[in-house]
C-alpha cells in the first residue's frame, strides 16, 4: 500500500522537471563606473552617547519590529507555496455501526451492520509538468528575500534617523547655551547703558536699542528651549523607549564625530544597497510570474489516490482480502477563455518591464545620493572654515567696538551692532556644522550602511547589519 504511494510520488517528482521561467539577466546599471571626483568630491571618533542611543533603538524601535515580523510573514507564505511542490499524504481511520429496523430490513428482522476502514492517500496533487507551481514558489521566495532587504533598509534608515535626531538635539542645546550666554551679556550691557543714561552720558535711543537686543535674545531663548524639548521627544520616539539615564557625556559638535570615507569608490557598491537588492528581488519575482503565466496555457494534471483496508469488523481490518484502493486522475485542458490567459501573460511581462525600470531608477537615485554626499563633504569643509573665520572676524570687531564704546570714542549703536553680528555668526556656525554632520549621516545611509576597506584602495558596502563605525 505505502510502496505504491511512494512510487507515485517519485513518478510525480520526475515528471515535474520543466520550467517556463525566462532566463534572468541582471540589467546593466545605468550609471558611471565610479562616483564623480574632483575638487568638490575630495575626501574629508565615535561619540559614545550616540553609539548607545543607536543600540537602544535597534532593540526597541517599533518600525524595525514590524519589518522583522513582515519577514516572518513572507517566510510563512513561501513555505505554504513551496508545500504545493510535494504530494500531501494523509492517513485516515474510521469506523461505523448502524442498526436497521425490522420493517426496513429485507429479511424482516432488525439488523446491525458495522464497517471499519484505514486508508493512506494523496489528495488533488498537481503534477507540475510545466513548472507552474515551481514558478509560483520562486515568486514567493523572491518576495521573501525582498522583505529581508526591506528590513535592512529600515534598519539603516533607523540608524541614520537616530543619528540626525541626536545631532539636532546637540546643536539645539549648543544654540540654547549660546543664547543664554549672549542674553547675559546683553543684560549686562543694558545695565551699563541704563546707568550711563541716568548720568546723561547715554541717550534714551541708546537705552532703547540695548533693550531691543535683550528682548530679542529672550525670544531666541524661548525658541531654543522649546526646540530642545521637542528634540528629546523625537529621539524618544525613534528609540522606542526613554532616553537612557546613564547616557555618556556628549562630544561637542566641533569634535570629529564621524569617521572619514574616501572618494573614488566604485559605483558597483550600490549593487549591495538594500533598496536596490529589494528591487532586484522584486524583478526576479516578476520574472518567475511569467513562468507561471506561460504554464497556464498547457494542460494540468491532478492526482487523487488512496489505498487501505475495509472490513465489517475491527478484527478483520488487516486480514488478507480486505485491501481497497482508488485512483482518480484529472486533466484540465484550456480550450477557450476569451483571451484571459494571454492577457495574464501580457500583464506578467508588463510587470517585469515595470520592475526593470524601477530597479534602474533605484540605482540612479542611489548614485545621485552618494554623489551629492561626496560633493557636500568638501564644500561643507570649505564653508565651515569660512564661517569660523567669519566668527573670528566678528569677535575682533566686537572687542574693538566694546573698547571704543567704553572709552567714549564710538556710540552705543556700533557696539550693539557688533554684539548682534557676533551672535548671528556664532549661530550660523553651529547650524552649518549640523548641516555638515547631517550630510555625512545621509552619505552613510546612501552607501547602504557604511563601508569596509579591503586592501589599500578597495572598499565595499557591508551587507550585514549596518556597522556603527561611522558614529
Amino acid at each position: 500500500m505505502s510502496k505504491s504511494l511512494l512510487s507515485l510520488a517519485i513518478t510525480a517528482a520526475v515528471l515535474s522537471g520543466c520550467s517556463l521561467i525566462p532566463d534572468y539577466q541582471q540589467p546593466q546599471a545605468p550609471v558611471a563606473a565610479q562616483y564623480p571626483q574632483g575638487p568638490a568630491y575630495s575626501p574629508a571618533e565615535a561619540d559614545p552617547a550616540l553609539q548607545q542611543l543607536i543600540q537602544t533603538a535597534l532593540v526597541n524601535n517599533r518600525d524595525l519590529r514590524v519589518a522583522a515580523l513582515n519577514i516572518d510573514a513572507y517566510a510563512a507564505q513561501y513555505q505554504i507555496q513551496r508545500a504545493d511542490l510535494f504530494p500531501a499524504i494523509s492517513a485516515n481511520g474510521s469506523g461505523s455501526r448502524q442498526r436497521t429496523p425490522a420493517r426496513m430490513s429485507q429479511t424482516g428482522e432488525a439488523a446491525i451492520s458495522s464497517q471499519y476502514s484505514a486508508t493512506l492517500g494523496i489528495s488533488a496533487y498537481e503534477l507540475d509538468l510545466f513548472g507552474r507551481v515551481r514558478s509560483l514558489s520562486e515568486q514567493a521566495l523572491q518576495t521573501y528575500f525582498s522583505s529581508e532587504e526591506a528590513r535592512r533598509s529600515t534598519q539603516i534608515s533607523l540608524v541614520a534617523s537616530v543619528a540626525n535626531a541626536y545631532l539636532t538635539w546637540q546643536a539645539d542645546k549648543e544654540l540654547l547655551k549660546l543664547t543664554q550666554d549672549t542674553l547675559a551679556a546683553y543684560e549686562e550691557s543694558y545695565r551699563l547703558t541704563s546707568r550711563s543714561n541716568e548720568v546723561g552720558v547715554a541717550s534714551a535711543l541708546d537705552l532703547s536699542q540695548a533693550r531691543t537686543s535683550v528682548e530679542n535674545a529672550r525670544v531666541q531663548l524661548a525658541r531654543y528651549t522649546r526646540q530642545v524639548a521637542q528634540d528629546e521627544n523625537s529621539l524618544t520616539l525613534l528609540l522606542g523607549t526613554s532616553i537612557p539615564a546613564n547616557l555618556p557625556s556628549a562630544q561637542p559638535l566641533s569634535a570629529d564625530l564621524l569617521s572619514e570615507l574616501p572618494a573614488g569608490l566604485p559605483s558597483e557598491l550600490l549593487q549591495r544597497r538594500p533598496d536596490i537588492l529589494a528591487a532586484e528581488h522584486n524583478l526576479k519575482a516578476a520574472n518567475a510570474s511569467i513562468g507561471a503565466a506561460r504554464a497556464a496555457f498547457f494542460p494540468s494534471i491532478s492526482l487523487t489516490a488512496n489505498a487501505g483496508t475495509l472490513s465489517p469488523d475491527m478484527g478483520g481490518l488487516f486480514k488478507g482480502g480486505s485491501g481497497t484502493w482508488s485512483f482518480a486522475p484529472q486533466i484540465n485542458i484550456p480550450i477557450f477563455n476569451a483571451g484571459s490567459l494571454r492577457a495574464s501573460l501580457d500583464y506578467s511581462k508588463i510587470q517585469k518591464d515595470i520592475n526593470v525600470a524601477q530597479y534602474e531608477k533605484s540605482i540612479q537615485t542611489a548614485f545621485q545620493e552618494v554623489s551629492d554626499g561626496l560633493a557636500a563633504r568638501q564644500t561643507y569643509n570649505q564653508q565651515l572654515q569660512a564661517q569660523r573665520d567669519f566668527v573670528n572676524a566678528n569677535q575682533d570687531y566686537y572687542r574693538l567696538a566694546e573698547r571704543r564704546y567704553r572709552i567714549g570714542v564710538d556710540s552705543n549703536l556700533t557696539f550693539l551692532d557688533a554684539q548682534r553680528s557676533l551672535f548671528s555668526a556664532q549661530q550660523a556656525l553651529i547650524t552649518d556644522r549640523l548641516a555638515q554632520l547631517t550630510s555625512e549621516v545621509n552619505l552613510y545611509k546612501a552607501l547602504g550602511g557604511g563601508w569596509n576597506e579591503q586592501g589599500s584602495q578597495k572598499a565595499e558596502v557591508s551587507k550585514e547589519a549596518p556597522p556603527l563605525k561611522l558614529f
